[in-house]
């Protein structure tokens, strides 16, 4: 009986937790289908009548000289190919941490780790006047060329901590079947190491597609500007903005990634457990 009684008020205090979190979500989703009058005018929740013109007139008008289709484009110009390259290059590092010896092997995998406690306001002068010197400044290559070259140790560390679990006999098994090292990570640990990989994709994507401060330092050419700074965009100095259209278009800004996160959940949550990221 009195394990049935803190259930329920685990429960209870669970679903009051999730409520309080994602109240705000359906707030801002129904006050799209209302006018500014209406949003500040009246405290209800749904509204008095259901109108798609705040996605229409936000989606054409976006943040004045270019449309919102045309930033959400840069930013899967953006976010594509960091996400590939982030996961393909995590994958790489972790497999060679997992499974080979060399020298300084134990050095470089602290120095790596020894990266995720530095803010990121720590390094941002240097890459900036890095990125700067090379001449990719307002170019989508300060995100990309880094997610190339492995810059991501927290990922690194997901997809090294699940190759581990993966017994070395089945990699012994497939040398004598004559595979190489590359062969083996292809066809044997990519497969095995899907759930890794798909937490990697979601997690990457999550941070690129949010990602506000990187593009205000690095893109300065607002034709280039990702979603994130086109809804910046669309707030009037003067204070008369379109909160309607503000809210339609931030529905439809964090739509990709619930999508996203939708169709990969039961995927994700196994990665991150098993990667052993739970404790």
């Amino acid at each position: 009986m009195k394990k049935k009684i803190r259930r329920g008020v685990m429960y209870l205090f669970l679903i009051t937790v999730g409520i309080v979190l994602i109240y705000p979500l359906v707030w801002m989703f129904f006050a799209t289908f209302k006018t500014n009058a209406e949003i500040f005018g009246s405290s209800a929740l749904l509204p008095t009548h259901i109108s798609l013109n705040a996605y229409i007139e936000g989606w054409k008008s976006g943040g004045g000289v270019y449309s919102m289709g045309h930033f959400m484009k840069n930013t899967f110009l953006l976010v594509v190919p960091s996400v590939l390259l982030t996961v393909i290059s995590s994958t790489l590092v972790g497999y060679g941490f997992a499974r080979f010896d060399f020298p300084f092997k134990g050095f470089l995998f602290a120095m790596m780790l020894s990266t995720l406690m530095l803010p990121g306001t720590v390094t941002m002068i240097p890459k900036y006047l890095i990125f700067n010197k090379m001449g990719w400044l307002n170019t989508y290559l300060p995100f990309i060329v880094p997610a190339a070259l492995g810059s991501s140790a927290f990922l690194i560390y997901m997809v090294l901590q699940f190759i581990r679990g993966i017994p070395t006999e089945l990699d012994e098994s497939a040398k004598l079947d004559g595979c190489g090292s590359l062969r083996i990570l292809i066809y044997l640990i990519v497969p095995l190491a899907k759930p890794a990989l798909v937490s990697c994709v979601i997690f990457q994507s999550l941070w690129s597609w949010n990602d506000y401060f990187n593009p205000l330092i690095y893109i300065n050419s607002t034709k280039k500007f990702p979603i994130s700074l086109g809804l910046r965009l669309m707030l009037d100095s003067a204070g008369k903005n379109a909160w309607d259209q503000i809210m339609a278009m931030s529905v439809v800004a964090i739509l990709p990634c619930l999508i996203l996160f939708a169709v990969a959940q039961k995927t994700f949550v196994e990665g991150v457990s098993t990667a052993g990221l739970k404790g």
